[in-house]
């Protein structure tokens, strides 16, 4: 009972095992046996013969006939009885077109005859494990070994007998049968010039798998078939789109395009208006040319007032100005300081100064804080002034003239070195030297006083040339 479970589960394991491709063949073979018998029986192991007749429904399933004679020798006594057996076997199969595996089982009826006690008939089931080693496509040998068992032995004295049969032979087989096809492409191996097709592709006549759209992935497997030439796709032979921007890959020349963004055949964002944000994406379409936009593709407007940045040549424009189509004030500014020139009284006005609504440079605030004239200088030792002081007394005299009511004292002071009674006379010349420009440039008399200090108020140390050049100074004091 051991011997056959354990053949039923080899016989289970072997279903849907491919064999060799032998569907709708014939098989006879003769062949020699050595039996070895259940030691109930009292007989010795003996050689004997036979012949079986075979037939492959499919080139798994089989079913044969077998017919077998043995002369008996009992291991006590003379008498030389003997066994003729038949059996009817269904089989599995399976292996290649050299070597034919295969698993048995089916019924056996062992006829003991002639004398006793070896005259009765058992009936048994048997299972079997052998291989066909074939000589060509019609030969083979044949190697077995079945066991038999018997549940009701005849046998006086026995209840169930069990046995063991060995068998060589040789087979030959018949009738059309299947040419061998390893890999099932259709072709017979013989004439497959391309073995281990993948199941499933489709092949031509020699057996080689054939890919219509040259995309690799073979015909029959393939599920996207007529995919366009150089297209990268997946198992499945269908294209890829990594960027999902309908354009496959190997086709995409700008791959990662970013979701949402229109592309071009060749899968590469389109920008109508030119502004750096794909179409599809920009939600500001028609952007001027050189306006600078946002993540969205809207223009940026950082004054607010309406011409956008990258376009506003006067950007910082303040709040309610009315400008042009490039961002700047309508009227006219030659000095830039915000005050149109039909209304600035100091044209000219240095980059970046303070001015009031007259568009003169703002020097004196209500707290009459003091205004110390940096630029203006003096030939060393002398009541002259240098070339680049003009430009700061021309500011000075334009605020001047441009706010009547203010009156000033214009103070000189110098360094500490030298004589306080020499420097006292040449700051107060130099005060006078200021004040005499200011008068030539339009400001009244009367509203100026020049005073000279001398070495005294110091703004730095006298200790150092640097010290000493801030405290050689000329400053205007608003008076009440």
């Amino acid at each position: 009972m051991r011997t056959l479970a354990i053949l039923g589960l080899a016989l289970t394991a072997a279903v849907g095992t491919a064999g060799a491709q032998r569907a709708h063949q014939f098989e006879l073979g003769a062949l020699g046996s050595f039996t070895h018998y259940d030691k109930t029986f009292r007989l010795e192991s003996r050689v004997g013969g036979g012949a079986r007749l075979g037939y492959f429904f499919t080139d798994i399933v089989g079913a044969e006939l077998e017919a077998g004679y043995q002369d008996l020798r009992p291991s006590t006594g003379t008498s030389s009885p003997s066994l003729t057996l038949g059996s009817a076997s269904l089989s599995l199969n399976f292996g290649n077109a050299r070597h034919l595996f295969y698993l048995l089982g089916g019924y056996s009826r062992l006829d003991f005859e002639k004398v006793t006690p070896y005259r009765f008939t058992d009936d048994a089931v048997h299972g079997a494990i052998g291989e066909r080693l074939f000589l060509g496509d019609h030969a083979a040998l044949r190697v077995e070994v079945r066991a038999l068992y018997t549940p009701n032995t005849g046998f006086a004295g026995g209840t169930w007998a069990g046995h063991v049969v060995g068998s060589l032979g040789l087979s030959l087989f018949t009738g059309t049968g299947t040419l061998a096809d390893e890999d099932h492409d259709g072709v017979p191996d013989k004439l497959d010039v391309c073995a281990n097709t993948p199941l499933g592709a489709t092949v031509d006549v020699h057996g080689c798998p054939l890919d219509s759209d040259h995309d690799g992935v073979y015909d029959g497997i393939d599920q996207c078939p007529g995919t366009p030439v150089g297209a990268r796709v997946d198992a499945k032979g269908c294209p890829m789109d990594s960027d999902h921007d309908g354009v496959y890959d190997g086709l995409d020349q700008c791959s990662n395009t970013p979701i949402g963004a229109h592309v071009d055949a060749k899968g590469c964002p389109t920008d109508a208006d030119g502004d750096g944000v794909p179409d599809g994406i920009d939600q500001c379409p028609n952007t001027p040319a050189g306006a600078i936009v946002d993540a969205a593709g809207c223009p940026l407007d950082s004054d607010k007032d309406g011409v956008p940045d990258g376009i506003d040549k006067c950007p910082n424009t303040p709040p309610g100005t009315e400008v042009d189509s490039t961002g700047c004030q309508r009227f006219k500014d030659s000095d830039g300081d915000g005050v149109p020139d039909d209304r600035d009284k100091c044209p000219g006005t240095p980059p970046g100064s303070r001015v009031d609504a007259n568009g003169c440079v703002i020097l004196f605030t209500p707290e009459r804080t003091p205004v110390i004239l940096r630029g203006v200088t003096f030939e060393p030792g002398r009541a002259v002034l240098q070339l680049e002081s003009f430009t700061v007394l021309n500011i000075v005299a334009q605020s001047l003239v441009a706010n009547p009511i203010i009156r000033i004292e214009i103070a000189g002071y110098t360094d500490g070195t030298g004589s306080a009674a020499t420097n006292l006379r040449l700051s107060q010349a130099r005060a006078e030297v200021v004040r005499a420009y200011l008068v030539s440039k339009g400001v009244a008399p009367t509203r100026m006083v020049a005073r000279g200090y001398g070495a005294s108020n110091p703004i730095a140390v006298n200790t150092t040339a640097e010290g000493r050049a801030q405290n050689r100074r000329v400053e205007l004091h608003q008076l009440p």
